[in-house]
């Protein structure tokens, strides 16, 4: 679908003023919904004013932040579309500063309590060693880098949050992608193993060898049953329709059958770290 300049012009200026009326009715300040939203207040005016177009998951959280009825929510993200029209490239990203992204996905993380999270190629942020996330960053923005990396191992702490339940499921793939020295690979390794003893973690193995009927594979997270991301190695794409989040979490249980967890998942990472050790 193609919007023409104009549309998208009016269309910005129709969300800012109806992100702005929804607020005032809830009778929340601009700083009472910007601590709802884990987003600056500085961040909300410019959304309000126009200043700044908020992407899909802005909107997603500004409206959660006010609880909005439903009619309402479907009614406002189809003018976020129309006024957000691109995908969340990696070039956007990265000009606008990793550290906005790593906002975003706390924010995200902080309105959210279930996460179903497939991994195919690498390991996530979330249960990596600092030393594999600065190799994760090592193409970023030098004077990005830092910071960065500090903000994805303090999200980290979302997964002591025992009112919070995670289920990750890692191809063998991603668990033994070389990103840093084998020695490091197998510390990162040994973290996962350690991870599967914690009450909120579900975290699953899936071998090579298997195949699976959906074919091509990509990387994706479920949040709740309302939001869903799918990643790309050119950036990523945000799914709400409540039919392409059901179909990703019955995709998502149809790996789950293939994976190991528990014991059998600790016995096969110990096989993966020693060999790395070796």
């Amino acid at each position: 679908m193609t919007y023409e300049p104009e549309q998208l012009d009016q269309s910005g200026r129709q969300l800012a003023a109806m992100l702005k009326q929804l607020r005032k009715q809830a009778g929340l300040s601009g700083v009472r919904l910007a601590a709802r939203c884990n987003m600056s207040q500085s961040k909300i005016s410019r959304v309000e004013g126009n200043k700044a177009r908020p992407s899909l998951l802005d909107v997603e959280q500004l409206l959660r932040g006010l609880q909005a009825p439903p009619n309402v929510v479907a009614e406002v993200m189809a003018l976020a579309r129309i006024a957000q029209t691109e995908w969340q490239d990696g070039r956007t990203l990265r000009r606008k500063g990793l550290d906005k992204k790593q906002i975003q996905l706390a924010g995200l993380e902080a309105s959210s309590t279930t996460f179903r999270y497939f991994l195919l190629s690498m390991i996530t942020g979330l249960l990596a060693t600092p030393e594999y996330v600065r190799a994760s960053l090592t193409d970023a923005p030098p004077e990005q880098q830092a910071k960065a990396v500090g903000m994805k191992l303090e999200r980290q702490q979302i997964l002591f949050d025992r009112s919070k339940r995670f289920t990750f499921l890692l191809t063998e793939q991603a668990v033994r992608y070389p990103l840093v020295s084998p020695d490091q690979m197998a510390m990162q390794i040994d973290r996962l193993s350690s991870l599967t003893h914690q009450e909120n973690i579900r975290l699953g193995v899936i071998p090579l060898g298997l195949r699976f009927a959906s074919g091509a594979l990509n990387t994706f997270t479920v949040y709740d049953d309302t939001l869903a991301t799918a990643e790309l190695d050119l950036g990523a794409m945000v799914f709400r329709d409540p039919r392409d989040i059901r179909d990703m979490i019955a995709r998502f249980g149809r790996y789950e059958d293939h994976a190991l967890f528990g014991d059998a998942a600790r016995e096969q990472l110990a096989s993966w770290a020693a060999s790395c050790r070796r």
